[in-house]
C-alpha cells in the first residue's frame, strides 16, 4: 500500500488551518448561519424564480451536495417564503429529506417531503427542466404502488434493493434523473445527482463494484472541468470508498475540505478514504475540524445537544487514535461521550451507531477483554428503534466474555446479539445481517474455549468470509473488531502460524495499517520463522505507534524483538 507521505505533511496543515479559520469565524458576530457560509464551492443552476433568489438557491444546492441537510432546508425554506411560487426552492426542501447514502426516510420525513413536492407540482415558476426535476423527486416520494419483495437487484422494476428499500423509491429516482441526463446532456446537475443515485441503488457485497465505477466514470469526466464543484468531488469519494478503489480517491479527498471550510460533513468526508488506507494523521486532522465544526453549528441551532455530524466524526478519530496507540485522546473522546445527554436528531442512525461503537472500540481495541465484558448498555432514546446500537456494546461483551474465560457471560451475549438481530425494520438490515456475524463470531470463540477446536475455527472462518463481503458500511471507519483478526489470532494460538499469517495479511488488505492487525502479522511471521516479514511489521507498529502513550505491551514486544533480530 503506497505511504502517501509527499501530501501528508500539507495535507494536515491544510486542513489543521481550517480549524483555525472556524474558530475564527464563528464569533460571537456570527449570523444565524454557521459563520459564512459564502464558501461552498462552484454550482450554477439557473431557475425561474425571482432573480433576487438566485444565489441563495445556488448556495443552499451547494450545500445539499454535501449532505448539510438541515441548513439547505433552512434556505429553500427562506427562498419559499420570499417567493411562494418558487417551484426548485420546494424540491430544494424535498430534497433534504432523502439521504441516499444513509438509512432511508422514516415516516415523518416521507410526509415532509411528499408536501414539499406538492407544493413544488403546484408551484407556478418552472419551466420544463425544472418540472423533470420535480418528476424525479415525486417519483422517490411516490415509489412503486405496492411493495415487490422477491424482487432481484437487477429486476426490470423501480425496486433495486427490496430489503431496504421495498417501495423502490430509491430506483424510480435514479431511473428518473437518468432520463433528466439523456434529455439535458449538458445538465451537470442532473449527471451529479444520477451520480448520486447510483451509489444510492448499488447493490450490497457486489464485488464488481458496478454501479461505483459508473458513478466515478460520470463524475471524473466532470471534475476534470469543474474542481470546485461540491457535489462531483464529494460523491467520487464515496465511489471510490472500498479498498479496491481507495487509492483514487485521495485527489478529491484532499480537495474537498478546502471546498467547504464551515460544512462539517465535508471536513470529514476525505477522512473516509484516509482511513481506507490507512493515513491516520489525516484522518485525525480531518475529523478534529469536522467535529468542531459541528459542535459551533450545535451552539447556534441545536444547543446543548451532539450533533450525527459530531458523533459521527468523533467515532473515526478514535479509531485513528487506537490504530496510533494515542490511547489517552481516545479515552478524552470517550469522556466526552459519556457526558452526552442530548442528541441531534434524537433518533438518528449515524447518532445511535457512534454513540454505541466507540465505548465497544475503546475495550476491543486495546484487547481488554474483562472491561469489554463489563460493558453496560446505555438507554438512549434511540435504542429500541434502533437496536444495533445496544448490538455493538453486547459483540463487545461477547468477544470479551469469550477471550477472558466467562463462557456464561459470552452465552448470554450471543443470545442477545440473536435477539437483537431479530428486527425486522428494513432501513437496518445491513446491521442485522451484521450482528448475525458477530453472534456466530462469539460462538466461534467459545467452542475454542470449550476444546472444539474444529467447530471454532470453521465458525470464524466462515464468519469472517461472510463478513468480508458485507463489507464496511459508510456510517463506520472500520469493522468493530475484524472477525479475520479473531481467526488469526485463534489460529496463532493453536499452533498454526503460517494459517494465522494468511488471515492477518488478508485482514490488512481490506483495513491496512491496523494496530493489531499489523502486530498479529508481526507475532505470526515471528512464530513461523518468517524474519524479514516479522522486522517489516515489527517496524511498522513501531511507527504507528510513534506518537502514542507507550503503555501497550504490544510496543514494547515489538522493541524487544528488533533489538534481538
Amino acid at each position: 500500500m503506497p505511504s502517501f507521505h509527499l501530501v501528508r505533511c500539507v495535507l494536515v496543515v491544510i486542513i489543521l488551518s481550517s480549524c483555525a479559520s472556524i474558530a475564527v469565524a464563528a464569533s460571537p458576530t456570527a449570523s444565524k448561519d454557521l459563520g459564512d457560509l459564502s464558501k461552498v464551492g462552484q454550482v450554477s443552476f439557473p431557475t425561474s424564480c425571482d432573480p433576487s433568489v438566485q444565489k441563495e438557491f445556488e448556495r443552499g444546492l451547494a450545500l445539499l451536495h454535501s449532505f448539510f441537510y438541515p441548513e439547505a432546508r433552512r434556505i429553500f425554506t427562506e427562498i419559499a417564503e420570499k417567493d411562494p411560487e418558487c417551484a426548485m426552492a420546494h424540491w430544494g426542501i424535498a430534497m433534504t429529506y432523502y439521504h441516499p447514502i444513509w438509512a432511508p426516510p422514516d415516516s415523518a420525513d416521507l410526509t415532509a417531503g411528499r408536501a414539499a413536492v406538492e407544493r413544488a407540482l403546484a408551484a407556478s415558476k418552472q419551466d420544463d427542466h425544472e418540472a423533470a426535476y420535480i418528476r424525479a423527486m415525486q417519483a422517490f416520494y411516490t415509489g412503486l404502488d405496492e411493495p415487490i419483495l422477491g424482487a432481484a437487484p437487477s429486476a426490470a422494476t423501480c425496486h433495486a434493493l427490496p430489503t431496504v428499500d421495498p417501495k423502490g423509491r430509491a430506483m424510480c429516482f435514479s431511473r428518473e434523473m437518468e432520463q433528466v441526463t439523456s434529455r439535458y446532456p449538458k445538465d451537470l446537475e442532473a449527471a451529479a445527482f444520477f451520480a448520486l443515485s447510483l451509489l444510492g441503488t448499488a447493490p450490497p457485497g457486489d464485488p464488481a463494484l458496478t454501479n461505483q465505477k459508473r458513478a466515478a466514470a460520470i463524475l471524473e469526466a466532470l471534475y476534470a472541468t469543474h474542481p470546485d464543484h461540491p457535489g462531483l468531488v464529494h460523491y467520487l469519494i464515496h465511489s471510490y470508498d472500498y479498498p479496491s478503489l481507495a487509492a483514487k480517491g485521495l485527489k478529491p479527498a484532499n480537495a474537498y475540505a478546502a471546498m467547504q471550510p464551515w460544512v462539517p460533513h465535508a471536513l470529514h468526508m476525505p477522512s473516509h478514504i484516509y482511513t481506507r488506507l490507512g493515513m491516520w494523521p489525516e484522518t485525525i486532522a480531518s475529523n478534529l475540524a469536522s467535529a468542531d465544526a459541528a459542535r459551533k453549528d450545535a451552539a447556534l441551532n441545536h444547543p446543548g445537544a451532539a450533533t450525527h455530524e459530531e458523533l459521527h466524526a468523533l467515532d473515526y478519530m478514535l479509531y485513528a487514535y487506537l490504530q496510533t496507540a494515542q490511547d489517552g485522546k481516545a479515552k478524552d473522546i470517550l469522556k466526552r461521550v459519556a457526558n452526552v445527554q442530548k442528541t441531534y436528531p434524537e433518533s438518528d442512525f449515524g447518532v445511535a451507531y457512534a454513540m454505541g461503537a466507540m465505548p465497544a472500540r475503546y475495550s476491543l481495541e486495546r484487547r481488554q477483554w474483562k472491561d469489554a465484558a463489563a460493558l453496560q448498555v446505555r438507554p438512549m432514546p434511540f435504542s429500541s428503534e434502533m437496536p444495533f446500537s445496544d448490538g455493538l456494546i453486547v459483540y463487545a461483551q461477547a468477544i470479551g466474555a469469550a477471550k477472558s474465560g466467562d463462557l456464561p457471560g459470552a452465552e448470554r451475549a450471543a443470545d442477545r446479539l440473536l435477539e437483537l438481530s431479530s428486527s425486522h425494520d428494513v432501513r437496518f438490515r445491513y446491521f442485522a445481517d451484521q450482528m448475525k456475524l458477530q453472534r456466530q463470531a462469539a460462538l466461534g470463540l467459545i467452542a475454542l474455549a470449550q476444546g472444539r477446536t474444529e467447530d471454532g475455527l470453521r465458525l470464524l472462518r466462515d464468519a469472517a468470509a461472510r463478513e468480508d463481503s458485507l463489507g464496511k458500511h459508510p456510517v463506520s471507519p472500520g469493522s468493530l473488531l475484524p472477525i479475520r483478526e479473531i481467526l488469526g489470532e485463534a489460529l496463532l494460538e493453536n499452533g498454526k502460524p503460517d494459517q494465522a499469517l494468511v488471515e492477518y495479511e488478508a485482514s490488512l488488505h481490506i483495513y491496512p495499517a491496523r494496530f493489531n492487525g499489523v502486530f498479529g502479522a508481526a507475532k505470526s511471521a515471528e512464530r513461523s520463522n518468517q524474519k524479514t516479514k516479522a522486522q517489516a511489521y515489527y517496524r511498522q507498529l513501531l511507527d504507528l505507534a510513534k506518537n502514542g502513550d507507550g503503555a501497550r505491551p504490544e510496543i514494547a514486544e515489538a522493541r524487544t524483538y528488533l533489538a534481538g533480530s
